[in-house]
């Protein structure tokens, strides 16, 4: 991948004099991430769903901000709206903006990236230290992905439920990807379903595909809110991710072990899962847990298509053992997890994280993870280098599986 050239020789050369930043504000440097911008499939993808206004729009109400404080009022609002005008696309309310299926999570992915790389290249008339900046970035990225606004009902009459999903990831292999936990859960947010015992109102929210801002305890601090005792604690909460070809998994088991895959913005990490210090938590970690979604339920209910499964399988070092063994049953007792049903990526770790804080605070629950099947193109769009960025076929998988999400969100829902 080659290394984008960015605008700030441009934006420099046009800035009046008096608009010079000063010393301590300093632009970012384009991420990974950001770096593959300019690549000719994200700028179709945002150019077909009308998104190719957002990070022009939010550069400019940045050229025109002139505290930080308002700086704090603009990003703020900026990544909120990108959220709810994502919803709003899938959602099918106002105009689509373009040819591309309004159930394309894609769009979010690459307009937020336009977002941050124009943030980090702003300079504005006042300082800004690195640390504001990166407060400014979190800001954005929170508001953004639907985490700052899980906003659950209060009452004994309707069931409070909280669905994650992951943005894009593997871009390098095929800048194409779509997620397709990302496209249900821009599908379920503000949704109302209708279970056997009453209405269950949904709130969603997306993490992104890097180890970094999980080990700073992204999932912890937007989950956190909805778990403790209150009014608008949640009822029932499910992570979602892409697993497998053509099935969905319910895991049984989750490790608390990173087994160091390469993530979204290029960075390995192997070892324990890092858990925050600002939140609560065991002690001493475990080195597992356990689903508390109605798996055999779920199992057993006709949800859709794809087959769904019970998935009881671990990696561990068996106690006074040095060796992984495979275990297709879970773990034994006393044993190092290697990896949980969900693997040893982010997709094991935040259905770790997601049931660690559970039983930390004392929440009983249904809640754990659900692996998709794999989004794939057709049978004739199979080519990242050739290949076209949407098919007939990609559209119906896409909307297949965020069905069946919500089917097995229904299920789970229901207490009986």
């Amino acid at each position: 991948m080659r290394p984008i050239r960015t605008l700030l020789a441009l934006t420099l050369a046009t800035l009046p004099l008096t608009q010079t930043a000063p010393a301590t504000a300093r632009d970012r440097a384009p991420t990974v991430e950001e770096q593959r911008l300019e690549a000719a499939v994200p700028q179709e993808i945002l150019r077909r769903s009308g998104f190719d206004d957002v990070a022009p729009g939010f550069a400019r109400d940045l050229a025109n901000t002139r505290s930080y404080a308002r700086a704090e009022r603009v990003v703020a609002r900026a990544g909120r709206a990108l959220w709810r005008r994502a919803v709003d696309r899938v959602q099918g309310r106002g105009p689509a903006g373009g040819d591309l299926s309004r159930d394309d999570d894609r769009p979010l992915y690459w307009a937020r990236l336009g977002m941050t790389r124009a943030l980090g290249e702003w300079r504005p008339g006042f300082p800004l230290p690195g640390a504001r900046r990166a407060a400014l970035l979190q800001s954005l990225e929170r508001g953004s992905r639907g985490q700052d606004s899980l906003d659950l009902p209060a009452g004994k009459h309707i069931k409070r439920v909280v669905v994650t999903g992951f943005d894009p990831f593997q871009l390098d292999a095929d800048v194409r990807r779509s997620n397709p936990s990302g496209a249900a859960a821009l599908a379920l947010d503000g949704a109302t379903i209708r279970t056997a015992d009453g209405p269950a109102r949904v709130e969603t929210a997306v993490f992104p595909v890097r180890w970094a801002d999980f080990a700073d305890g992204t999932v912890e601090h937007t989950l956190l809110p909805v778990f403790r005792p209150g009014p608008r604690r949640v009822d029932v909460f499910m992570t979602v991710s892409q697993g497998r070809v053509g099935r969905f998994d319910v895991e049984r088991t989750n490790g608390a072990w990173r087994g160091g895959v390469p993530d979204n913005a290029g960075v390995s990490r192997t070892g324990t899962v890092p858990i925050p210090a600002d939140v609560p938590t065991p002690h001493p970690q475990p080195q597992w847990t356990t689903t508390t979604l109605p798996h055999q339920r779920i199992v057993a209910a006709d949800t859709g298509p794809a087959p769904v499964y019970d998935n009881t399988g671990v990696t561990e070092i068996p106690a006074g053992a040095t060796a992984p063994v495979v275990r297709p049953d879970g773990p034994t007792p006393g044993s190092t997890a290697r990896a949980g049903g969900g693997g040893d990526y982010l997709s094991n770790e935040i259905a770790y994280r997601a049931t660690l804080l559970r039983d930390a605070v004392g929440l009983k629950v249904p809640g754990g993870h659900l692996h998709t099947p794999v989004l794939q193109f057709g049978p004739d769009n199979t080519d990242p280098s050739t290949g076209r960025i949407t098919d007939p076929d990609f559209v119906r998988n896409r909307e297949a599986i965020t069905a069946q999400v919500r089917a097995v969100l229904t299920v789970a829902a229901t207490s009986r």
